[in-house]
């Protein structure tokens, strides 16, 4: 398997490097899903988790999606599969994984057409918890997220085929 992962670069200024680590954790996810079937994508990790790797395609989409255009744009978006009720985007049984994936990857392009455009120390124009996230905050959040959920595909995409690798 092809790694298309650029690594980030040993210097630059905060921005560039904060981007950079971002991009790198986004094409990790891609890296692990990548060349698998459908049904290889909607394994699931172990029971009773409902967590598998088109589940976290899903998931960090709505997370993109929230931070940096919902939050810190001020978008009026609906989430596009997070519900208060359950946990929706890890229900992928007849979910299509390449329009999973294509739908994430429009997602990652808008919200870095949203973070190119917003200086890093602007403050979030919605409120979460009481507080004005800024720029800074969300890029280093992001980074958090995509790094837990990919030490979570990592270990999913060795049960499935034993493929292992940073």
């Amino acid at each position: 398997m092809t790694d298309p992962r650029i690594d980030p670069p040993a210097a630059g200024d905060e921005r560039e490097l904060l981007t950079a680590f971002l991009d790198w954790h986004r094409e990790t996810l891609a890296v692990k899903c990548a060349a698998l079937t459908d049904e290889q994508l909607r394994e699931r990790a172990v029971p009773p988790s409902a967590m598998s790797l088109l589940g976290l395609v899903r998931h960090l989409t709505d997370v993109e999606r929230y931070w940096f255009r919902r939050v810190l744009e001020g978008a009026d978006l609906p989430a596009l599969y997070w519900s208060d009720v359950d946990d929706v985007e890890f229900d992928v049984a007849d979910v299509p994984a390449d329009e999973a994936l294509a739908v994430w990857r429009a997602e990652v392009d808008e919200c870095r057409k949203v973070s190119a455009n917003t200086p890093i120390d602007a403050l979030a124009e919605v409120a979460r918890r009481g507080a004005h996230y800024s720029h800074r905050y969300i890029l280093i959040h992001m980074i958090e997220e995509y790094a837990r959920h990919n030490g979570h595909a990592d270990l999913m995409r060795e049960r499935i085929d034993g493929v292992t690798g940073e």
